[in-house]
């Protein structure tokens, strides 16, 4: 009942606190499942092997400050209104994750460039073998996207975090082309005022856009 009631209040904390849905659930098992664990006597190995892939998975997150974050299916439709209807267009997602995004454009414009890059390798290769199996048009590269050429692409999109959106917009700034667009999911750039702002009834948080 104790560990009930210490979920319990954790996850009326993060309401309080107004955090996404799915902390409220975490706030509530985490005590559950750590009073589990202690009665299961797991092997310690499991935790060194739990360390490990969570380190696989995020250890770049503190050198680039930027930890996954995946948009949703509405965020994709609402990106575009922005791509080119009369004409191929190149496009690049500076932290595709599971490529969900990349695919989903690739599909619908099949005459255009859609690039995704991760740094994170094993998102990288899970969305390098969902670009095989469904046999996509859709790149994904593992890279650090301060290593493209922004000029070279006709959108850019971004769903980093507030540390990295001053670097990027540095970068944009510098290097994108006039008549080009940077989109950036849930985070804005403080430099400059957006020139749109979008956020439908099934986008959990904006998309603001800046035409270069």
């Amino acid at each position: 009942m104790a560990v009930l009631a210490q979920g319990l209040l954790a996850a009326l904390f993060s309401r309080w606190f107004k955090l996404a849905v799915w902390w409220w659930l975490i706030q509530f098992l985490l005590p559950l499942a750590l009073l589990v664990t202690f009665t299961l006597h797991l092997p310690a190995f499991l935790f060194l092997s739990g360390f490990l892939l969570l380190l696989v998975l995020y250890g770049h997150t503190f050198r680039t400050q930027v930890p996954y974050y995946p948009s949703n299916r509405a965020t994709w439709d609402a990106i575009v209104q922005f791509l080119p209807a009369d004409r191929s267009f190149k496009l690049i997602d500076t932290g595709s994750g599971t490529g969900g995004l990349v695919l989903n454009l690739a599909a619908r414009y099949p005459n255009s460039e859609i690039i995704g890059v991760e740094l994170a390798p094993l998102l990288w290769l899970f969305s390098k073998l969902r670009a095989r199996f469904t046999r996509s048009r859709a790149q994904f590269i593992r890279a650090d996207y301060h290593h493209f050429d922004f000029s070279q692409f006709d959108i850019v999109f971004a769903y980093l975090s507030p540390a990295a959106m001053p670097t990027l917009w540095q970068k944009a700034h510098r290097e994108m082309r006039p008549g080009t667009i940077l989109l950036s999911n849930e985070f804005f750039i403080s430099e400059k005022a957006a020139d749109a702002i979008i956020q439908t009834e099934g986008m959990r948080v904006p998309l603001y856009a800046w035409h270069m």
